[in-house]
């Protein structure tokens, strides 16, 4: 029996509300329902699911998802329950410009809106690319209807030359390659031809299979169901699962407040750590804590980071990719190694606790033991100091060990145009000491916070051997990418960070292990070029992304809007 042991009709449905009123408005909701073909006694009664569907022909890893959403809804008419696909913003991280993450908020806000005013009393959250999945959550969270979150599956590997080779770290891998001049454009051909080769999300531990894994980690996804891939029939028979286990959670009243406590954060941000996760996760999970009311910080996550070894082999801190992680046992498997650090007793969607979930390591070269990690380095870090004085963000387990204690002189960009334009000048004043400094990337300033972060490595290095640089950006960077590369440095630039003030031929010093990031300048310097800086005029004066700009929060507190964050209870709609 689940251990929530809630009866299954143990409050009235919301659904009750539009279509059992003994009024006007109650005969009108059932007269259209049968408008299009459904009989009163599909709905009436019935646990009401919707269907949020992020399926797009333009969002390349959704692009199965109206078939799926087909079976998830045979499912939950299977189980009792009557099923309403609705359609949601789609965020396929290729091609929305100039970044998917300026509309993560609006999917979350679109999703608290579709659940909380339609007949729905529950939701199957479908989607995967990276930002979508927080945003679907964070919505899920803020309407506290029993919801489940249905991924859209990793793709399946390739191999080229006998390596695997998997998508985005190695797009990078080999664009760089071919900017040195090793690889011909005929080779590079050939693998931009094959190195996406089926349907699905990155199979890296990109942000997509890091924020997939981390709502499974918190209890909100179908234990294992996150590493399967979307070109595996097994992909089809757990969202079968999805449909039947979603009815059974609106029955017994499983809302996503029971589930989203400080364990289960606590349990997300470890696995956040064990998996070699996106630095992107740092954004949000702060967010998705502040939908639930759990007071969660940098802070938090460094000490976790400190305390949890990467364990899972994988690109980019590893060397296999996401269909070895299916086969090696998934998060069941992985949670096994590190189970007296997890909270076994945190409730999953399931109905169950971790505890009974938990599954052996099948291939232990994919999921290590915490006593033969993967790297010696951590997979977060946090750095604080005079350019950073709310935090900023390192992967220390995908940069070069050598770097992590570095000091060199600063290469500034004024904003990514810029760099564009001048990183590949063979006068650039630039060596492997140099440290390169892009500004104006964040929330406000990009805006949108883009994956800009891994700055390129200038021509004339790359064609020296040179690899990686220590770069630094109020930027985020995508999880499939690699390098000594300091991101989400708060408060950013266009909003009076320090990072505004710094000047090329500065000295910097980045101090890993001791957590500091330092303009060495001296305080009355520091201080004359605060009070001489004068905030970039911005060219949004309406729509959106104004709307965004006033009101996004910064990257140490999840870039949420300022009126969505907190667990504020929000009445019920009215109906008249």
């Amino acid at each position: 029996m689940a251990e929530t042991k809630k009866s299954q009709q143990s409050k009235p449905q919301r659904s009750a509300r539009w279509f059992e009123a003994d009024d006007m408005r109650g005969f009108a909701h059932r007269q259209r329902m049968q408008q299009i073909g459904w009989r009163r006694e599909d709905f009436i009664g019935k646990p009401v699911i919707a269907i949020v569907n992020t399926w797009s022909e333009i969002s390349t890893c959704h692009s199965h998802l109206r078939e799926r959403a087909a079976v998830i809804s045979q499912a939950i008419l299977a189980a009792g329950g009557f099923p309403l696909e609705i359609p949601a913003l789609s965020l396929g991280e290729i091609f929305v410009k100039p970044t998917t993450m300026l509309y993560r908020n609006l999917l979350a806000m679109e999703t608290e809106e579709l659940v909380r005013s339609h007949p729905v009393d529950g939701a199957v959250l479908l989607g995967g690319c990276d930002k979508t999945t927080p945003g679907l959550l964070m919505g899920g969270l803020s309407v506290d209807s029993p919801v489940i979150f249905c991924p859209a599956g990793p793709m399946l590997n390739d191999r080229y030359q006998g390596q695997k080779v998997g998508a985005g770290t190695h797009t990078k891998k080999y664009w760089d390659e071919y900017q040195a001049g090793r690889i011909d454009i005929n080779e590079l051909t050939t693998l931009e031809q094959r190195m996406t080769r089926s349907i699905g999300t990155c199979n890296t531990m990109g942000t997509a299979s890091t924020m997939t894994t981390i709502v499974e980690a918190l209890g909100f996804a179908l234990p294992g169901s996150t590493v399967i891939p979307a070109a595996d029939a097994a992909h089809i028979r757990m969202c079968r699962d999805v449909g039947s286990r979603i009815v059974k959670a609106v029955q017994e009243d499983l809302r996503p407040s029971l589930i989203a406590t400080r364990s289960a954060f606590d349990n997300a941000a470890r696995v956040f750590m064990a998996i070699g996760g996106s630095t992107n996760a740092a954004i949000h999970l702060l967010a998705l804590a502040g939908r639930a009311g759990v007071s969660y910080s940098l802070t938090d996550l460094d000490k976790i980071a400190r305390e949890t070894p990467v364990l899972l082999n994988l690109f980019p801190a590893g060397e296999h990719l996401m269909e070895d992680f299916f086969y090696a046992g998934g998060l069941p498997a992985l949670l096994s190694q590190i189970s007296d650090q997890i909270d076994l007793n945190a409730l999953t969607i399931t109905g169950n606790s971790w505890q009974h979930h938990l599954a052996d390591v099948a291939d232990h070269n994919i999921i290590h033991s915490p006593s033969l990690p993967v790297s010696q380095q951590p997979a977060l870090a946090v750095l604080y100091g005079n350019l950073a004085p709310n935090g900023a963000v390192i992967k220390p387990s995908a940069a070069d060990a050598a770097l992590l204690t570095h000091r060199g002189r600063a290469l500034v960009f004024d904003s990514y145009a810029a760099l564009k334009a001048q990183i590949n000048d063979p006068e650039l004043d630039v060596d492997e000491q140099t440290i390169l400094v892009l500004r104006g990337a964040g929330p406000v300033g990009a805006p949108g916070m883009p994956e800009w972060g891994n700055l390129p490595i200038p021509k004339k290095l790359l064609e020296k051997g040179v690899r990686d640089l220590v770069r630094l950006s109020d930027a985020r960077m995508s999880g499939t990418h690699y390098g000594t590369c300091v991101l989400h440095i708060a408060p950013e630039s266009a909003v009076g960070g320090p990072l505004a003030w710094v000047k090329t031929g500065d000295e910097i010093l980045l101090d890993v292990p001791n957590r500091k990031l330092e303009l060495l300048i001296s305080d009355d310097e520091f201080a004359q070029r605060r009070d001489d800086w004068q905030a970039p005029k911005q060219p949004y004066s309406r729509g959106y992304t104004a709307l965004y700009q006033q009101h996004v929060g910064q990257a140490d507190t999840g870039c949420d809007f300022d009126f969505l964050a907190g667990n504020a209870i929000t009445p019920e709609p009215v109906i008249y």
